[in-house]
């Protein structure tokens, strides 16, 4: 997936007009209720899937309804400049990635993260199991080519990792068709989406995960504009308090939220939603969020994706960008 590499490539300014709009995104209205719901937007940086099911599990569930709010979920896609879109207010709440975070901070843009759905990373490597490949080192250091979003910290990081680098670093601009077709083409993507399509294709496919490398930033990452999570932090809190029955509900039962994102998004086929919600499910839960809840991130793993960004020079040394400033626990 493409969703979050390129969304860090457009994390140094502000776009206009970039809004997206969903009209099968509404929060169901509480009978009896005292007083209408707050219209409240949430911009995805892909299409509908597994991934963003417990947002939609919170809105059809009433849980956003219940807390004072009308979701309108906007559905993203292929460049879609959510960071931006929550610097200029044009989203109050936004799907990034930390390391988009960061960058745009180092920027002046006034971006923080607030909850994090995943808490490893499932990006990963996709190869045909006929290349005999043990390890990522295999991918980088043999002969064939491998897609991958070019520049972005996650190559830079295993380019570098994995020196010297043999294979052949093409674009990779979505999808799976080239992977398909030809036996010595790698790509990157997600084991909860990517993996499960090619497999299904009948591709047989190995899928080493990128976090194994050393580089697992936060990802399906809730940001909000500092601005309104220091003016109206009830409403953060609010939000998240909601998303997070969202997520709870929708790990111990998919297939409602899933039936309405296939609606939305019917190039994926109800299997894979399925699917996808499985496998995903201990990225998203684990020991750290049994204690801490669903959501909570830490200040070491950001102090150390700021220098991971800054050994690989997409971030200067000379940025004070301080972890503590990035994200924030006290709003779940």
């Amino acid at each position: 997936m493409i969703r979050f590499a390129l969304g860090i490539a457009m994390a140094l300014g502000i776009v206009g007009g970039a809004e997206a709009a969903s009209k099968d995104a509404k929060a169901p209205v509480e009978k009896g209720a005292a007083s209408p719901l707050a219209p409240v937007k949430l911009a995805l940086n892909w299409k509908p899937e597994a991934e963003f099911g417990g947002f939609y599990e919170a809105e059809r569930a009433g849980h956003y309804a219940k807390a004072g709010f009308k979701v309108e979920i906007l559905p993203g896609g292929v460049g879609t400049p959510v960071v931006q879109m929550i610097a200029a207010g044009q989203t109050d709440f936004g799907i990034v990635s930390a390391s988009e975070i960061v960058l745009a901070r180092s920027r002046g843009a006034d971006v923080v993260g607030v909850f994090s759905v995943y808490q490893d990373s499932p990006h990963a490597i996709l190869v045909h199991e006929s290349r005999g490949f043990k390890s990522l080192a295999d991918v980088f250091r043999s002969e064939g080519t491998l897609a991958i979003e070019m520049g972005s910290p996650m190559a830079l990081h295993m380019e570098k990792k994995y020196a010297p680098v043999k294979v052949k670093r093409v674009p990779y601009a979505g999808g799976i068709s080239h992977f398909l077709r030809d036996a010595t083409h790698s790509q990157q993507g997600f084991v909860t989406s990517e993996s499960l399509l090619a497999a299904q294709q009948g591709a047989k496919v190995k899928s080493f995960l990128v976090k194994d490398s050393g580089y697992n930033p936060y990802l399906v990452l809730v940001a909000v504009k500092g601005e309104l999570w220091r003016k109206e932090p009830e409403k953060v809190k609010a939000f998240l308090r909601a998303t997070r029955e969202g997520w709870k509900a929708f790990n111990a039962a998919p297939a409602p939220a899933n039936a309405i994102m296939r609606k939305l998004n019917p190039t994926i086929d109800e299997k894979t939603f399925a699917e996808s919600a499985v496998v995903q499910r201990p990225f998203v839960e684990n020991e750290f969020t049994k204690a801490k809840g669903l959501g909570a991130m830490t200040r070491e793993r950001w102090a150390e994706l700021i220098a991971q960004l800054k050994d690989l020079g997409s971030l200067k040394v000379s940025d004070q960008v301080k972890p503590e400033e990035c994200f924030t626990n006290e709003a779940l």
